[in-house]
């Protein structure tokens, strides 16, 4: 929950709202938010094949529901459409949640990720800047921090030893921004989110995995020999901080200095931050969370690492909460129990 919490985010006069990715799983949740809070929400997602489109399509259902959200199928690196569609809707803020996802996908499916991660990204920021944006928020990740060991990360060091292409790319969007901001003075902040689950999550990451696979009695596979451990961020936390960032279009640091430049701020209108538990959970605390919700005991079977992952993450978010008075706090069994809780209820086992 919110300390200090803020109003919720509102504001009639800055036009629609853009979300990319809107069938995704965070994508989805924002549009929904937006929606309730007010806004006119414009949604584009390509539906891409990457995990079963019917779960993307069942999010858009959802989303129809709702008077103020319309939908376009488009893919972003489609750069004529997507400005065009900028232009028509009369877009005044983006939310970009659209991307190629996954670390392990980026081993074998790289030119996936030049695609979408940078094509893609190029083609939101030339929108933006020709058709007057006031916000562009967009998805980075915790996967930009590599092979740094020191934790909690900290946005304020620098992140330059990404181990996967995934990684790469995300960090490349964080550069892209800056460069954009400084240009065209064009508002850009990065959210880093930590190892997001909840409701309507990607069949791709381990809670859904790990659900799946005990429910239907089959062994899970924990990668590490189980020693390792995540920033677990309920949904609904990354939302809140998503929605609050969006309100605060960031402004140029009047302290920045060049000669020991703070690699999270910026002398133009541009900022990253975390978006993450700030808690780290143990991957077999997390499988116990998971038989404690399904009620029943996993069976597990032991993996070495694999490539391009990281044993460890661990946000530091004091930026976020001075920033919009919010740390994300949901406790581990709560939010697996709520992921759980749907699963069942979507699947019906």
């Amino acid at each position: 929950m919110a300390e200090d919490a803020a109003p919720a985010w509102r504001n009639p006069d800055i036009g629609a709202v853009l979300v990319t990715g809107a069938a995704g799983f965070i994508g989805f949740h924002v549009a929904r938010r937006l929606c309730r809070d007010g806004a006119r929400v414009v949604g584009i997602d390509n539906l891409t094949p990457y995990y079963d489109p019917a779960l993307k399509r069942a999010r858009l259902a959802e989303l129809a529901e709702l008077p103020n959200f319309a939908f376009h199928e488009l893919d972003i690196t489609d750069a004529g459409r997507v400005a065009g569609l900028v232009r028509d809707e009369a877009i005044g803020q983006v939310v970009h949640l659209a991307a190629q996802p996954g670390v392990r996908h980026s081993l074998t499916h790289p030119f996936d990720y030049t695609k979408a991660n940078i094509e893609g990204f190029l083609s939101i920021l030339e929108a933006c800047r020709h058709n007057g944006v006031g916000h562009l928020v967009y998805a980075s990740s915790s996967s930009v921090y590599g092979t740094q060991a020191r934790q909690p990360f900290d946005e304020h060091a620098p992140s330059v030893h990404p181990i996967s292409l995934y990684a790469a790319t995300k960090r490349a969007n964080e550069l892209m921004a800056h460069t954009y901001s400084h240009l065209y003075a064009l508002p850009t902040t990065g959210l880093r989110f930590f190892t997001v689950y909840g409701p309507w999550g990607r069949p791709d990451m381990a809670p859904f995995k790990f659900t799946r696979a005990i429910l239907a009695g089959e062994p899970i596979e924990l990668y590490n020999f189980g020693e390792m451990s995540r920033d677990f961020t309920y949904v609904d936390d990354v939302v809140e901080g998503v929605v609050r960032i969006l309100a605060r279009p960031p402004q140029p640091d009047p302290h920045w200095n060049p000669v020991d430049p703070d690699p999270a701020t910026s002398a133009a209108p541009w900022r990253v931050y975390n978006i993450g538990n700030d808690s780290a959970v143990g991957l077999w605390d997390f499988v116990r969370a998971i038989e404690a919700a399904t009620g029943r005991e996993a069976a597990v079977e032991l993996k070495p690492m694999q490539p391009g992952d990281v044993r460890s993450t661990l946000a530091s978010v004091d930026d976020l909460r001075e920033a919009v008075g919010f740390r994300p706090d949901t406790p581990i069994r709560e939010g697996v129990k709520r992921f759980v809780d749907w699963y069942v209820d979507y699947y019906g086992r």
